[in-house]
């Protein structure tokens, strides 16, 4: 699991199952097509203040592409996992601010680059797909 906690504090991991991918766009000819959805709620603590936000985002990725080829749920679902847990590694090592709602964006902006690198196409968004159904992380402090 992951929470974003500033100040110091440890990293979890995400997991693959956080990331509970939807088919909207169906593949339904050879080649490159098809399109998935997950969506995220993951808390954001300040803990000097003990602020809490909660950092809400969708993540889009293409079923087949050119380049990698069919990816399968769960290799998008591990794939996802860890371009999300760099992310937080990165963010949380110089957070450009010590408002949650801040880093929040800083990590959604990272996660999109990192993401994008790894499956061309794929995205991190600010809003979530209609049909998804949100993973809501727990805090275990």
């Amino acid at each position: 699991m992951m929470l974003l906690l500033l100040a110091g504090c440890t990293i979890n991991h995400y997991l693959p199952r956080h990331f509970d991918f939807v088919t909207v766009v169906e593949k339904t000819e050879p080649g490159a097509g098809g399109w998935r959805a997950a969506c995220l709620h993951v808390p954001v603590i300040n803990s000097q203040g003990l602020s809490t936000f909660v950092c809400r985002f969708g993540v889009e990725m293409p079923i087949e592409t050119e380049a990698e080829g069919y990816i399968s749920e769960t290799l998008a679902q591990r794939i996802a996992a860890d371009c999300a847990t760099e992310a937080g590694r990165i963010v949380l090592r110089a957070p450009s601010s010590p408002s949650p709602g801040l880093v929040c964006e800083q990590f959604k902006k990272k996660f999109n680059e990192i993401l994008g690198r790894a499956v061309k196409g794929s995205r991190v968004m600010t809003e979530c797909h209609e049909r998804t159904t949100p993973t809501t992380i727990t805090l275990n402090l």
